[in-house]
């Protein structure tokens, strides 16, 4: 669905005291041991598939992401006529889920704090059931609206809650990739709701024919959510309680076995000092508020606002416009509607292989150097895209791209995807999850993940008036953005690999040590 400069990539933790390492810090030792269980780390750090398989059910909140950003984009022609609204207002209705995701993201920590992690997974795939059905019927467009913005809440607080949960239960040596299920999950859902789209609009014969029922087929593109959003809100209800959560409310007990089934872990010992750590960072910790946010810059912590600006840069590039547009953008440049909904898929599919690359990877090249080279890839490929749009003649309202041009802005396309896909997509998610301390993570998670909602919002909303100007103008301002985000990265944005997440605050230690330098 995003710190201080680290030219050499990977920061050497200093705590406040001296400390030899700690046998149970799983993301300090290297030596491994095989069994059938899993693999066992030095300190009896275990990796099993329990754990993996519960952070697979948290990453379903962002399946729904996924699917609301591409299921709008085989039903937005059709809609768009039959409600007979303008390339504005086109627009806000694709992106107004954005709205109600800020919304939901905005809350969702502090609630998860109160209620715990698995009930806002269920209240928030509750919502988006009820949204995909109000869509489904909606009868004008505000009413589409109303029920689109109503579902993003939902989305908006799975955004928040999915990584901030995957990452309290993860062993910290493998909690990259764990935490890049999610946007893996954004990329299954994108593909699904394409497929889905293709698939109904076959079977009526268009997505503004009527395909069962009376209803056109674009309204059951919007009906079909409900059956994600009830599948997550099940298997939500068969997870465990985070154990920092329940160390939070006194459980101690319960989150000491939590955490030994989750991790493996054989030694009691180990799991009491584990419980500890976790109990003693807690203790310094005041009830979690979004005034913890608040610093000398701009009003906000610095390691704040370099969530809020990753969540920016992540959106500002214009990933999303790919999937809630594709479909029209390559019908506007000349190919036909069969043709541009196989592209459409092309480019999901591509998606979802480059995000298991991006999984195996983000644990061992680590955030910061694939943050970089995905700023630059992406740099290149939407300048071709750019460059390919100037090519275009205009026919009205169509435009078309001489040959070599159109194959060049559909291979440019892809490798945007794949620049975006193996880099910023999931490595985003996984550094909003472990880069804040440990006293303002969920306020901060919420405040950044609100960031990117909005920044969502507006490219996507600005979208269509802007294809309307050039394409070129538009794709020419996200390669001016994609360009920018690698100076960022390059100045702000520390490394975290491997990295515990009560090590949070020795970074900032970290941070001033190599500013004094």
């Amino acid at each position: 669905m995003p710190r201080a400069a680290s030219p050499g990539g990977v920061i050497t933790v200093r705590s406040r005291r001296a400390r030899p390492p700690r046998q149970e810090d799983g993301a300090r030792v290297s030596s491994t041991t095989q069994g059938s269980g899993g693999t066992t780390r030095a300190g009896g750090e275990k990796t099993t598939g329990k754990v993996v398989a519960i952070a697979v059910v948290a990453a379903v909140g962002g399946f729904l992401f996924g699917f609301d950003s591409s299921v709008v984009n085989g039903a937005v022609d059709a809609l768009a006529d039959q409600f007979s609204i303008g390339a504005l207002l086109k627009g806000f209705t694709v992106s107004c889920a954005l709205l109600g995701a800020a919304v939901g993201a905005w809350f969702a920590g502090p609630l998860a704090d109160k209620f715990g992690r698995t009930r806002v997974m269920v209240i928030a795939a509750a919502i988006f059931a009820v949204s995909a059905i109000g869509s489904g019927l909606a009868f004008a467009v505000w009413d589409l609206i109303l029920w689109r913005a109503v579902g993003g809440v939902g989305i908006g607080a799975a955004s928040v809650i999915a990584p901030a949960y995957i990452a309290e239960v993860s062993p910290a040596a493998i909690r990259g990739r764990l935490g890049s299920l999610q946007q893996f999950a954004i990329t299954v859902g994108i593909l699904s709701a394409l497929v889905s789209n293709a698939l109904l609009a076959g079977a009526a014969d268009g997505a503004a024919s009527d395909f069962w029922l009376g209803l056109p087929a674009w309204r059951w593109m919007f009906l079909v959510g409900v059956i994600p959003a009830v599948v997550w809100a099940a298997l939500a209800l068969a997870v465990p309680e985070s154990p920092r959560y329940l160390v939070a409310k006194g459980r101690q007990e319960e989150a000491g076995r939590v955490l030994a089934s989750i991790q493996g872990l054989k030694d009691r010992g180990l799991v009491k000092r584990r419980i500890a750590e976790i109990a003693k960072h807690l203790a310094a910790e005041r009830e979690p508020s979004l005034r913890d946010l608040r610093g000398p810059r701009l009003g906000l912590k610095p390691i704040v606002w370099v969530g809020i600006l990753l969540s920016v840069f992540q959106q500002a590039v214009g990933i999303n416009v790919i999937f809630y547009y594709s479909t029209s953008l390559w019908s506007s440049v000349g190919f036909d509607e069969q043709q541009s909904g196989l592209f459409s898929v092309i480019t999901a599919v591509t998606n979802v292989l480059v995000t298991l690359i991006a999984i195996a990877l983000v644990d061992k090249v680590g955030r910061r150097p694939m943050l970089l080279a995905g700023s630059l890839g992406m740099t290149a490929s939407l300048g071709a895209m750019a460059l390919a749009f100037t090519q275009g003649t205009a026919d009205g309202q169509d435009l078309s791209l001489p040959a070599p041009w159109g194959p060049v802005a559909l291979v440019a396309a892809n490798l945007f995807i794949v620049s975006f896909g193996i880099t910023w997509g999931p490595v985003v998610w996984v550094l909003l999850g472990e880069m804040f301390p440990g006293r303002i993570r969920a306020a901060a998670l919420s405040v950044a993940a609100a960031a990117q909602w909005i920044a969502n919002f507006v490219i996507s909303t600005t979208f269509p008036p802007l294809a309307e100007v050039g394409l070129p103008l538009a794709y020419g301002l996200y390669t001016v953005l994609a360009l920018l985000s690698f100076f960022f990265v390059l100045k702000a944005v520390p490394e975290t690999k491997g990295r515990e997440l009560e090590d949070m605050d020795d970074l900032r230690v970290e941070r001033r040590e190599r500013a004094r330098a």
